[in-house]
């Protein structure tokens, strides 16, 4: 009974939030601890795409397209719900309302700073406010840019081995079938710049853009994995927890939630991206696929993977925003 679910969020009593691109927010709750949702809850309906919700001491944050809410005592309110509206304090309202790449991720940082997506506006262009094609943190009431020349990132986490920021790119469309990649991005140094809309990917320049690369444009930073071009990336976490065998230890799940513009289909899975100790990529792999199935010629699509989290139990969920529907992953030993 969900609509659209994207990003997820748990509570430290047990409820679980999902945001909605539909402007929905959901708290669910396995009040038999069976394994089994058996309340969800409507908390908040009628937002301008409310795909965003991160949880921090207490408090639920909402991330519009324009705005960010908090919403604090959220579980203590909840175990006393009934139906009225839910309190909620305007975070900010200081964001472009674009509806073009304008769905957010959000992430609390231990200091308490707001990390949000800001993605370009257009296939490929340029504009005047900076925070155009960002990742910008919320500080202290001031935007810090954490990363520059992001075309569409809806997905970022802290790898715990190394406190680096990771950030997937959805590449720009019509340059064909193959090309761009979509990309996976580490920020080493804040306001570094990755490229877009000048170039694409490693080593793809722009069939326009690249010809209007500035004199003293500064060093373009490469992605570390190249994901393909179409698939899409969304959402990832880090797992740092302890239920999945000991190779998954800081291992980065990721969605590919599919092509929509690409002659055959792709992505439309989950993958799994290893790094050793120190945080330094190795390999990737699938880790679960079947939402796009392919027969006699005919492709179906069964589902898009949109977003992943680890819960506390360190099983893993994931939302899937085209069968409406969040999976919940354990580990069984044979």
């Amino acid at each position: 009974n969900l609509d659209a679910p994207r990003q997820i969020a748990e509570g430290d009593k047990g409820y679980i939030f999902v945001g909605s691109k539909k402007g929905i927010v959901y708290a669910l709750k396995d009040n038999d601890k069976n394994g089994q949702i058996d309340d969800v809850k409507i908390i908040f309906d009628g937002l301008n795409d409310s795909s965003g919700v991160a949880y921090s001491n207490g408090s639920l944050f909402i991330a519009e397209i324009d705005k960010v809410w908090r919403v604090d005592n959220i579980e203590d309110n909840l175990d006393s719900f009934s139906g009225e509206p839910l309190k909620k304090t305007l975070v900010t309202d200081d964001l472009p309302s674009d509806q073009w790449h304008g769905r957010k991720w959000i992430m609390i940082d231990e200091d308490g700073s707001i990390v949000l997506n800001v993605g370009a506006p257009c296939n490929v262009c340029l504009k005047e406010d900076e925070r155009y094609a960002t990742i910008i943190r919320l500080k202290e009431n001031r935007w810090i840019i954490e990363a520059r020349g992001v075309r569409n990132s809806v997905g970022f986490d802290i790898n715990p081995t190394n406190g680096k920021l990771y950030f997937t790119d959805n590449g720009r469309d019509w340059m064909g079938d193959d090309m761009p990649s979509c990309e996976l991005n580490v920020v080493k140094n804040d306001d570094s710049f990755y490229g877009y809309p000048y170039k694409h990917s490693m080593d793809v320049l722009d069939p326009d853009y690249s010809k209007k690369i500035p004199d003293n444009a500064e060093e373009f930073i490469d992605p570390i994995l190249e994901l393909g071009a179409h698939v899409a990336p969304t959402g990832l976490s880090f797992y740092d927890g302890d239920h999945f065998p000991a190779k998954y230890k800081n291992t980065l799940f990721m969605t590919l939630h599919g092509s929509w513009n690409r002659s055959r289909k792709v992505g439309y899975k989950v993958i799994a991206v290893h790094f050793d100790e120190n945080g330094e990529l190795l390999y990737q792999k699938d880790f679960i696929t079947g939402w796009l199935q392919r027969n006699n010629g005919q492709e179906k699509v069964l589902g898009r993977p949109a977003s992943v989290f680890q819960k506390s139990d360190g099983s893993i969920l994931i939302s899937d925003d085209g069968a409406n529907l969040i999976y919940r992953v354990t580990y069984k030993d044979s």
